[in-house]
C-alpha cells in the first residue's frame, strides 16, 4: 500500500516538471500554464506592423464565447522580444454588443478597490483594432503585480446601449509561468 501512495505521489508531482514546449504548425513554440496558453514565434519580424511580428505573447479568455467559438473577452500579455517590455491587452469580442468607450472598463482584484480604466487616458487601441485594449502607463504595471500575486480577476465591461456591465471572472493561473517562458523563448528563434 505504501509503495502505491508514494507512485501515485511521484506522478502527480512529475506531471508539471515535465511539462514542455512544444512547436505548433503556425510556426512558434507553445506552453501551456495552468490556464493560460503561452507563445512565441519562431521568427521576428523587427518591421512588422503589428505586435506578432517582434512578441512573444500569453492569453486567457472568458468561458464566455463568441459565435467564432473564440472568448467573448480576453487578457493578453505581450512580451516585446525588441526591447523587453512587457504589455496588457483585453479584447472584447462578443457576439452582441461593443465597449461603450465612454464608460471604463473595471478590474477587480477581490478584497481591494477596483481599477477603473477609461479610454484615451488609462487604455488605447493600436495596430488598427478596434476590439482590443492596451493599458497605459502606471496602471499597467500597477495590474501586471497585481496579476502575479493573485489567482483571478474580474472585468467588468460595458456594452454600447447596456445598462450594466458585462462581468467575467478571469484565471489569473499560470500568469507568472508565462511569463518566465515568454522571457526564455524571446531570443530563441531560427535566424540565431
Amino acid at each position: 500500500m505504501r509503495n502505491a501512495i508514494w507512485l501515485a505521489a511521484l506522478l502527480a508531482f512529475a506531471g508539471p516538471a515535465a511539462a514542455e514546449p512544444f512547436h505548433h504548425p503556425f510556426g512558434e513554440w507553445r506552453e501551456y500554464h495552468r490556464d493560460w496558453l503561452a507563445a512565441c514565434p519562431d521568427s521576428i519580424e523587427e518591421d512588422a506592423t503589428d505586435y506578432y511580428g517582434y512578441s512573444c505573447f500569453a492569453s486567457t479568455g472568458s468561458q464566455e464565447l463568441n459565435g467564432a467559438g473564440l472568448p467573448a473577452y480576453k487578457l493578453t500579455l505581450i512580451h516585446n522580444r525588441l526591447n523587453g517590455d512587457i504589455d496588457l491587452a483585453i479584447t472584447v469580442s462578443p457576439d452582441e454588443g461593443e465597449y461603450d468607450t465612454s464608460r471604463p472598463i473595471v478590474l477587480r482584484f477581490g478584497g481591494e478597490p477596483p481599477l477603473a480604466l477609461s479610454f484615451g487616458a488609462d487604455i488605447e487601441t493600436r495596430h488598427n483594432t478596434v476590439n482590443q485594449f492596451f493599458l497605459l502607463g502606471d496602471d499597467r504595471q500597477k495590474v501586471l503585480d497585481k496579476m502575479g500575486d493573485r489567482n483571478a480577476l474580474t472585468l467588468s465591461v460595458p456594452l454600447l446601449g447596456v445598462d450594466r456591465p458585462v462581468e467575467s471572472r478571469m484565471s489569473l493561473r499560470g500568469v507568472l509561468a508565462s511569463l518566465d517562458f515568454m522571457s526564455t523563448y524571446a531570443r530563441r528563434v531560427a535566424e540565431y
